[in-house]
């Protein structure tokens, strides 16, 4: 059930996607591959799900938000894009595919990025079944979840970490930043949406700091443990680029041993949901297991 809905809801997220690729005649056919080209690559739609399942968990019909969950992608594609740059995390491989730079060179891909983020925001005022006020109050989310307090400023600490050794709470921060933001707008975005009250706002906010505290430690094992061809990626780039990681400042056990705190903190969390956070409940246990 959980896998089926993941992969329903997946395949929603990619025909909306194109819908709102295409939706107006590009200046530049260049720049409009280059988006395509990274957007459409494929991925879990983790974001874009969550999304639906904080707005199901209150007790809405998640997919009618499945536009602002698409904007929301648009700006985790944006992130990608730039992360992979030479003068990034400079990697020649995104998903099994070469990235964006490599294909359209490092001018295009900023480019790209840049048209992305962009797009995301005229996209996301788009959203039906919600009233100007709370789609400003969605914006305001993500707009802060994508800037200089959020994932722009965790890949900053990122950037001046390399070839340093950082302390956990310097690590902390960089990912509450780098990748915690995105997936706590993404779910108390779907949360405002479907009318949370302050109560249930608040732990579902809990849910997704811990979620996104999960996501990363359990990714940091990846890198040591994963396979390639499941990951897409070159295994042990982080080591490779003298970054500090969740493994590396303990030890693969130990940050096993915490990954397993952080979900259960995150399923605590979801218990006055009921059954109607079955599926979000169901997603933070699989982290313990992913492949990729």
């Amino acid at each position: 059930m959980f896998k089926e809905l993941w992969h329903e809801r997946q395949q929603l997220v990619e025909r909306q996607l194109v819908k709102e690729l295409d939706a107006q005649q590009p200046l530049d056919k260049t720049l409009h591959d280059a988006m395509q080209y990274s957007l459409m690559a494929g991925g879990k739609r983790l974001r874009p799900i969550l999304v639906m399942a904080a707005a199901d968990a209150v007790g809405a019909d998640g997919t009618k938000f499945l536009t602002t969950g698409c904007a929301l992608e648009m700006i985790h594609t944006y992130s990608l894009i730039h992360d992979d740059l030479p003068a990034m995390d400079n990697d020649d491989y995104r998903r099994g595919k070469l990235t964006n730079h490599k294909v359209y060179g490092d001018g295009m891909a900023v480019l790209a990025g840049d048209a992305l983020l962009t797009l995301a925001f005229e996209v996301m005022l788009r959203q039906e079944w919600a009233d100007a006020a709370t789609r400003l109050a969605v914006v305001r989310e993500m707009s802060t979840a994508a800037g200089m307090n959020g994932m722009v400023g965790g890949q900053a600490i990122d950037l001046e970490s390399e070839g340093h050794h950082i302390s956990m709470e310097t690590l902390r921060r960089m990912h509450m930043g780098k990748t915690g933001a995105l997936f706590r707008a993404a779910i108390r975005s779907g949360a405002i949406l479907a009318g949370a009250n302050d109560e249930e706002l608040a732990l579902l906010t809990r849910y997704a700091d811990k979620f996104g505290l999960a996501f990363q430690i359990t990714d940091d094992i990846l890198d040591v443990t994963g396979d390639e061809k499941e990951i897409g990626k070159p295994v042990g780039s982080d080591l490779r680029n003298h970054k500090s990681t969740y493994v590396t400042l303990t030890s693969l056990e130990e940050a096993r041993e915490l990954a397993k705190t952080t979900v259960q903190e995150a399923v605590d969390a979801l218990a006055p949901f009921g059954s109607r956070a079955v599926f979000l409940r169901e997603l933070v246990e699989y982290l313990l297991t992913r492949k990729n």
